[in-house]
């Protein structure tokens, strides 16, 4: 498990040698080792908060990846003395059971909690389980799902929420089961209410009953305080939710069915593009009628108060940053009601996030002071308890309760639950993101910068640093500026890194995230370049010793950069992208239409998929590659970094390619992460010939002399 604290302050300090050793850039022995990435190291999830405990998701590298459910109670926190390191933790989750849902493949919103009784979507078969907690004895977890019809886990839950009036679960039904019996057939998307009174045993349709269905996709359901409204969100085809979201709301009828579904936000509502996220019913009697949501439709991701009573919507923000994230997993949370009249809410800007309170009666807007730089996963209880995820470049991510004593915002206190590592060096190896832009008047894209650092060790007179460039996921996401040990680990041993929010990157407004639309492999592609360029003239990074990096999406801006330019000597895909064409047409429902925007709609614009294709280009590519790939990949299969590595092959290139049995995409499992990133370090030394520090067992380079 994670590591407990009792202090948010207790971290390592800084211990600089009296002197350091002479050795060459990327050859500087590290205390920084591939096993932090996994010992004691958790990835912390989906905080929630029922009653006096505080509850979360730790995903355990060194359990396969499995998700465990984890609870502590609050009152221990907010009323325990500073000196107190007694912080109680008990798992609520027995082994080997695994919270995880597979809903548009990436999951989230596998679980919630009410009135100590957990319920959660078992990874195996989807199912979702009921666990009463009796105290310490924990009962046996029951399904309250029949078994999938056909193959199992063909029905998959998320975004769980209890209808208590009703005695009943709604939440997000995403069901495979024809998609499994015909092979061109979507899965289908749901709202569904789930009857908690008896387990059901019944097949088919009986299992559950349909609220609202016939759009392609479902999200964010949530029951108004007396639980007479329900507020949700849908998409369709070709939109991705950070496009276009429609935000509804209706009534329950005696029956417990919706009645007139009616759009508050959003395209269906408006007639104008606009992404709403995250809607939710005030918590007061007194505002009974509001709907809170945050949406785009004035460039940035702000938030709205909706009164159903009047049908008018105002803004309750109005400054130029993000209070919203992509929608990529279920169940995410930027903001909550800390009482019945304070919001508290997350927001970036310039690539940081920062902490606020919003008053509602007041309207006043008071930013929190935190060290934090990013900060995720809000939750609350309306009675002046809030958690949430947060952590900087210093200090691992932590779970943090934060307590509103008397609602005065002058008596807030925060304190640490838990860590997601506990760190085994001295922060003085750590080194700190500087906030980069660059590029084009006009073409300008952000970045930021992380210097080698190493108080043991220096380099020669003269020389630079190799640099690694890495590109992010999505292509619609963001860099985090939270520590990132795998960062940390390069620059330790004498690596510069600059991690690129390349155009099309999240944080900077809508119109920013736009500007990777029918550009993706061009804008991604130029600023990774700028980027690089940027540093090299700054005399940051040695020109002839430029590697570029990237998973899924940010694999295939690392083919395409390799291929279209000649900027980098060296590149790293992870389950990256090779055939547009292949994904466009052998991909999953969720990102079945994303490329329509990024590229074009396929097949119209078929050419210009070829064109983008690093693998229809590879006579252009001219350097070394190392590609990583998860055998179960649905996301992006296989057969797309086994088609590019037939290709460097073919064409005598340098090329490394490491699988994974039982992985998909993206790495869970302990060793697969040590060794792929070991891998990684070997192939830079043999590439960039320097000898790293570390004992790492080869990896077999195609048109390669083996070095040992």
């Amino acid at each position: 498990m994670g590591k407990r604290m009792h202090s948010d302050t207790a971290t390592s300090s800084k211990h600089a040698s009296q002197s350091s050793s002479i050795s060459p850039y990327g050859s500087w022995q590290s205390p920084i080792t591939s096993e932090h990435l996994v010992a004691q190291s958790v990835r912390l999830a989906e905080p929630q908060i029922d009653g006096e405990w505080l509850y979360w998701i730790e995903s355990r590298p060194e359990e396969k990846g499995r998700n465990a459910i984890v609870r502590t109670p609050l009152n221990k926190h907010a009323n325990r003395s500073e000196t107190d390191q007694d912080i109680t933790t008990e798992e609520v989750l027995p082994r080997p059971l695994n919270a995880r849902s597979k809903a548009h493949e990436y999951g989230g919103g596998s679980y919630c909690v009410y009135d100590d009784i957990v319920y959660f979507v078992q990874a195996d078969d989807q199912r979702i389980y009921r666990l009463p907690l009796n105290g310490k004895q924990l009962a046996v977890p029951e399904p309250i799902t029949p078994a999938s019809p056909g193959e199992e886990g063909s029905w998959r839950f998320a975004d769980l929420r209890i209808d208590a009036t009703r005695d009943r679960l709604i939440c997000i039904l995403e069901d495979h089961s024809a998609s499994h019996r015909e092979h061109h057939a979507e899965p289908t998307a749901k709202l569904v209410a789930i009857s908690l009174r008896t387990p059901q045993e019944a097949e088919g349709n009986t299992a559950f009953t349909v609220l609202h269905e016939g759009h392609d996709f479902y999200a964010s359901p949530n029951l108004s305080q007396d639980g007479q409204q329900l507020t949700w969100l849908t998409w369709n085809h070709p939109d991705m939710p950070w496009d276009n979201t429609d935000c509804w709301v209706a009534q329950f009828d005696d029956n417990g069915h919706l009645k007139a579904p009616t759009p508050v936000a959003g395209r269906a509502a408006n007639g104008n593009s606009e992404s709403v996220f995250q809607p939710k019913w005030a918590t007061s009697e007194t505002r009974s009628n509001e709907l809170y949501f945050v949406s785009d439709r004035n460039n940035w991701w702000n938030i709205y108060r909706y009164d159903t009573a009047t049908h008018t919507t105002e803004s309750i923000t109005h400054i130029e940053a993000e209070f919203a994230t992509p929608q990529w997993v279920f169940g995410m949370s930027t903001w909550s009601f800390l009482n019945e009249d304070t919001l508290i809410a997350t927001y970036t800007q310039h690539g940081l996030w920062h902490l606020a309170l919003i008053h509602l009666n007041s309207g006043e807007f008071q930013s929190i002071k935190t060290p934090y730089t990013e900060i995720n996963s809000i939750a609350s209880d309306a009675h002046n308890n809030a958690a949430f995820l947060a952590g900087n470049a210093q200090t691992p991510t932590a779970l943090i309760h934060l307590f509103n004593e008397a609602r005065s915002p002058s008596t807030t206190f925060t304190t640490t639950a838990i860590t997601s590592a506990e760190l085994a060096f001295s922060t003085a190896f750590l080194s700190e993101p500087e906030a980069v832009t660059f590029g084009p008047q006009g073409q300008q894209a952000h970045g930021f910068y992380y210097a080698p650092c190493n108080p043991e060790f220096s380099a020669p007179s003269k020389e630079t640093p190799p640099l690694m460039v890495l590109c992010h996921g999505g292509p619609t996401g963001a860099t985090s500026t939270a520590m990132n040990i795998k960062i940390q680990y390069w620059t330790s041993r004498g690596f510069a890194v600059l991690d690129v929010n390349y155009r099309g990157s999240t944080g900077y407004g809508r119109t920013y995230r736009d500007n990777l639309k029918g550009a993706w492999g061009i804008h991604d592609v130029e600023d990774v370049c700028n980027g690089a360029q940027y540093l090299v003239e700054k005399g940051l990074a040695d020109s002839k010793r430029l590697a570029i990096k990237g998973s899924s999406a940010g694999g295939y801006t690392v083919l395409a950069a390799l291929t279209f330019t000649d900027t980098f000597q060296v590149g790293c895909s992870l389950y990256g992208i090779g055939d547009l064409e292949t994904l466009a047409t052998d991909t999953h429902k969720f990102e079945a239409r994303y490329l329509d925007s990024l590229v074009g709609p396929y097949p119209e614009t078929k050419d210009t998929y070829i064109a983008r294709s690093p693998i229809h280009a590879v006579e252009q590519l001219s350097c070394p590659v190392i590609l990583f790939q998860g055998l179960d990949d649905k996301v992006v299969p296989p057969a797309q970094a086994e088609s590019m590595v037939e290709a460097l092959a073919n064409k005598q290139l340098p090329v490394a390619y490491v699988p994974f049995e039982g992985e998909g995409h993206g790495f869970r499992q302990a060793h697969n992460i040590i060794r792929s990133l070991e891998a990684e370090l070997y192939f830079y030394g043999q590439m960039f010939s320097f000898t790293p520090a570390d004992t790492i067992e080869p990896v077999i380079i195609q048109n390669w002399p083996m070095v040992h």
